[in-house]
């Protein structure tokens, strides 16, 4: 195992009814308030009323940025910096899914940062300060409601990157509010969740049973639950074992003393960057053609996958056979819940390909459990047409 340190400093407010706990947190934090939100599902679902009458109880002032893109644009955390120096705002409350909370991050840090934005995703600056961040989760995925991650695309220049923002302050966690989910969007963050596991899972550190026993246990609530709650989207408690388990897959938890892999995520990044495609998607297309090109670094682990955590029996099959059915079995439960398998799927040919191979190193090789170069991402994404 290796050194590390860990420090999650977010509040993690879970269960039914937890929306009361927001009066608290305006009391804490201020009452002037940045509302982000993305396409208007809230409404529909009634959580915005919900916040509304809140808002009204406590005497905030809210101005909101709706509308957010299910790959937030730079363009649009650029709106909420300007609107937070406006009104000069006191903290920034996002509700719905990652892209809302990966949103507000970068606008928490840039309505402090006197530069652009978007030296953060280059690597050209680090964030020293933001505005304290509250979340309201809708949707079980990214995990961003717990950890300081996020993703912005840059639209204009079709470049899509992560960066090392700030984590939220609070993050209020009811089950409830996934239950308007659709079905696509549902699987969308079973991928993504499943995908976070595999970036830290797949490691060639050793001495690591806690970390490993961990990461197991979440795929395997992932994958139990995700029938149930394909079955019936209002089913209370696997909607909840899903979202505990996309919280804890990307917390820090499973990286603590783990060298992590992340080259997969590069991938899908320089994917939707130029074309624009559900993440989780890209993922569950993408995420078993790299198993299959990279196994060989380390069959053993991939063998111990096949069989804890997909049931492969062992019985008459060779390593390489036991590593080849796991990968398979990934295959087989992501078309099974009913997500892409290739980039045809999204009308994506070969035309772009070197392209997006390009766009997923932006700063050098990607990778650790094998160490990726343009080829082998190239090599990768054609298997994945």
């Amino acid at each position: 195992m290796n050194s590390f340190t860990f420090h999650n400093p977010t509040e993690l407010i879970f269960g039914k009814g937890q929306l009361s706990q927001l009066e608290k947190k305006i009391d804490q934090l201020g009452k002037r308030i940045l509302l982000v939100y993305g396409g208007g599902s809230i409404k529909r679902s009634g959580l915005y009323d919900k916040l509304q009458t809140i808002f009204r109880k406590k005497g905030c002032e809210v101005p909101e940025l709706p509308g957010v893109e299910p790959n937030p644009r730079l363009s649009t955390v650029n709106k909420g910096i300007a609107l937070i120096r406006e009104h000069q705002l006191d903290w920034i409350l996002a509700v719905g899914g990652g892209s809302v909370i990966d949103c507000s991050k970068a606008i928490a840090c840039g309505a402090l940062y006197d530069g652009d934005v978007w030296d953060f995703y280059e690597r050209k600056a680090v964030v020293e300060k933001a505005l304290p961040l509250g979340t309201v989760l809708t949707l079980s995925a990214t995990g961003s409601e717990m950890n300081r991650s996020s993703v912005v695309t840059n639209w204009d220049t079709q470049q899509k990157h992560g960066a090392s923002t700030t984590f939220p302050t609070f993050s209020i966690l009811d089950p409830e509010n996934t239950f308007t989910v659709p079905k696509n969007q549902t699987v969308y963050g079973i991928s993504d969740t499943l995908s976070h596991v595999f970036e830290q899972y797949f490691s060639h550190t050793k001495e690591i049973p806690l970390q490993t026993g961990f990461a197991e246990t979440i795929m395997k609530t992932v994958i139990e639950n995700a029938g149930k709650v394909l079955q019936n989207l209002e089913d209370y408690d696997a909607r909840a074992n899903l979202m505990l388990s996309s919280t804890f897959a990307l917390n820090g938890l499973l990286a603590t003393g783990v060298e992590t892999d992340w080259a997969t995520h590069s991938i899908e990044h320089a994917v939707s960057a130029v074309y624009d495609i559900p993440h989780g998607g890209g993922l569950a297309v993408i995420f078993p053609n790299w198993m299959k090109y990279v196994y060989k670094e380390d069959v053993s682990r991939f063998k111990r996958f096949a069989i804890e955590v997909w049931g492969v029996d062992p019985k008459g099959k060779t390593d390489e056979e036991i590593a080849l059915a796991g990968i398979d079995a990934v295959r087989h439960f992501f078309n099974e819940i009913g997500a892409p398998s290739r980039l045809a799927d999204y009308n994506i040919g070969d035309e772009k390909l070197e392209t997006m191979a390009k766009k997923a190193l932006p700063f050098g090789p990607i990778g650790s459990f094998k160490k990726l170069s343009e080829q082998d991402v190239y090599e990768i994404l054609k298997m994945s047409l």
